[in-house]
């Protein structure tokens, strides 16, 4: 199932290459759909394409829901995210063949850009409709590099963004998403299944440092407004202070702009991208707090103009305690030796977590990887994180 779910927008020989409402996604999505019907579930799309499989219980009550998004990076691997979506169908239909239908509803939930690959301010864009965490006018204003917006991409898909409020869920009960771990702890530890206890929060500051242009050669150091200057200060203070900090804190710098970008000239102007991350509310707030108090000492110093604007930020979760629970229990009975640990990238579960009680589970990622054509997990590390969501939506819904 990975190998053929990952022939839609294939690329790099072992990796994938598709962007939420492109052709090759429209053809996953169908792809996805069928596997459900021939599990006997009922199936639809809901209003910003995400797919739901559905096993009607025997009592009502809120759904117990499974899965991850099947968009991928430019170009990601076959592993993150579809295989969270194939592992949701995978153990349902198990649960199906061998218990019958549930006490409490199941449900299978493949979303869509989770990546922001393709339109970067609307991560996590199924999960958001779900949860009516979308605004009406980002439908027009979020524009991929071609200048079409999301709502123009949704009409090519077969979609009709007037429908969005009908994506909205009031109705479930727990969510848990099975993912690959996208770092080396368990590796590390020898262990092929991990429980999340957290996921990371966020911000992702974009930075604009003005000086002034001149000649390399000519203008003296001392009279200088050299924003690369400041640059190379503040990537190398905030890089510095996560490191003192030590685990799970991180930064990164990722993306930087030289405006004039000539190597005998003193930019003008630096614009770049810092990543922040820590699973921990007030851990965060004051590593943030850190970063801010750095680049505007800086900038004061040299005498550059600075313009910080936060352009993606998401608080820390910590996982429902009962999920967690119940993870336990589940690799307790299946005989799964788990891990404990927080999740370094954001997910899908942040924004369920809203309305369910929310969790994870990771499986181990070859060396760490994530995020390229290489990443990898082992059928056999596959299946025993399948067993550990099998028995945990066992708990959840027949118990």
């Amino acid at each position: 199932m990975i190998l053929d779910l990952g022939r839609f927008g294939a690329h790099s020989g072992t990796g994938v290459w598709r962007t939420v409402y492109s052709p090759e996604w429209v053809e996953a999505a169908n792809h996805f759909s069928g596997w459900c019907r021939k599990s006997g579930l009922a199936v639809h799309q809901d209003a910003v394409g995400n797919v739901w499989g559905r096993l009607e219980g025997k009592e009502a009550g809120p759904s117990i829901v499974s899965g991850s998004h099947i968009d991928s990076q430019t170009p990601g691997g076959r592993y993150d995210g579809a295989l969270g979506a194939i592992a949701a169908l995978v153990a349902i239909d198990a649960l199906n063949k061998q218990f019958g239908r549930p006490r409490r509803t199941l449900e299978v939930l493949a979303l869509c850009e989770e990546e922001g690959s393709r339109f970067a301010a609307a991560s996590l864009w199924g999960s958001r409709a779900i949860t009516d965490c979308i605004e009406r006018h980002e439908l027009d204003e979020l524009v991929d590099d071609d200048d079409v917006s999301i709502g123009q991409a949704m009409k090519d898909a077969g979609l009709d963004p007037n429908a969005l409020a009908t994506a909205e869920r009031n109705d479930i009960g727990a969510f848990i998403e099975l993912h690959i771990e996208q770092g080396p702890v368990l590796e590390a530890e020898d262990l092929a299944v991990g429980l999340v206890t957290a996921i990371n929060g966020l911000r992702h500051y974009r930075i604009e440092l003005t000086g002034e242009a001149n000649h390399a050669g000519a203008f003296p150091m001392d009279s200088r407004r050299d924003p690369m200057a400041g640059f190379a200060e503040i990537a190398s203070g905030v890089i510095s202070t996560a490191e003192r900090w030590g685990r799970p804190a991180v930064t990164t710098v990722g993306q930087v702009r030289v405006e004039p970008n000539l190597p005998a000239i003193i930019p003008a102007k630096i614009t770049f991208m810092i990543d922040v991350r820590h699973p921990g509310p007030d851990a965060l707030k004051r590593l943030y707090a850190l970063h801010e108090t750095l680049i505007h000492e800086v900038a004061n110093r040299r005498g550059l103009e600075v313009k910080i604007s936060v352009v993606e930020d998401q608080v820390p979760l910590v996982c429902h305690p009962e999920i967690v629970t119940a993870i336990k229990a589940a690799a307790e009975d299946q005989g799964v030796q788990l891990g404990a640990l927080s999740s370094g990238g954001s997910h899908d579960t942040q924004q369920m977590s809203k309305l369910a009680r929310a969790g994870m589970i990771f499986v181990r990622s070859k060396d760490g990887r994530s995020h390229t054509p290489e990443e990898f997990s082992s059928i056999p590390d596959i299946v025993a994180s399948i067993k550990v969501l099998a028995g945990t939506l066992y708990r959840l819904a027949y118990l």
